[in-house]
């Protein structure tokens, strides 16, 4: 891979390619640790207190968890052809294909912003001082429960909320940013997107159907 690097730390576009993949690489296992950590801690509660948590589990929406589950993957294979096309070179489809994965995680957005209502609205939400209501057996549990949920589905959320605006970015820059940063950027951006992706396909099963078994 030859031609001149945006940075000058580096002396070819390949060292540059690779210094940006181990980088990201970095932070995503840091990432990684921090969403491992608080899934310990429920894991570890969900088996001290598995009655109160399978209670307060039936009270999430499991068609809206399944909806943004498909969403979410679907914005996944929404980044795979914008990696596959910046590969080609084909760059108007690749652009196409990040502005449908930024619409998507939008949409992921929404519905979650949806779901969230609905447990406000149902005093479900032990957040920002929201009264908690729980009709089900062991309430102190159920909102401990409650608190974890909001804990790993918010921090979820902001770490698609930091990955549509970075790819906002990338497309306003588009037409001014060289071919070769474009290829660099789209791949980065594409092992976030995936990393965050993955989460929520870990997080669905643990919050909303392991506790229905």
């Amino acid at each position: 891979m030859s031609g001149p690097t945006e940075s000058i730390a580096f002396d070819t576009r390949a060292r540059e390619k690779a210094a940006d993949a181990f980088g990201m690489w970095i932070f995503i296992g840091s990432e990684a640790m921090l969403f491992g950590a608080i899934v310990l801690v429920f894991l570890y509660a969900r088996l001290s207190y598995g009655a109160a948590f399978a209670a307060a589990s039936q009270h999430l929406s499991l068609p809206l968890g399944t909806l943004n589950t498909a969403v979410l993957i679907t914005s996944s294979f929404a980044m795979a052809l914008a990696h596959m096309f910046t590969a080609a070179r084909r760059w108007r489809p690749a652009f196409w294909a990040l502005m449908s994965t930024s619409l998507l995680g939008c949409i992921f957005l929404v519905i979650k912003a949806v779901e969230y209502s609905k447990e406000f609205s149902e005093g479900l939400a032990p957040v920002l001082g929201a009264p908690f209501r729980f009709a089900g057996p062991d309430p102190a549990h159920a909102e401990f429960f409650f608190a974890l949920y909001f804990a790993m589905t918010s921090l979820h959320a902001l770490h698609l909320i930091g990955g549509i605006a970075v790819i906002a970015g990338m497309l306003l820059l588009w037409p001014r940013t060289a071919q070769a940063s474009r290829a660099r950027r789209v791949q980065a951006i594409g092992l976030y997107w995936h990393f965050v992706d993955i989460v929520w396909v870990f997080l669905f099963p643990v919050l909303y159907l392991i506790n229905r078994a």
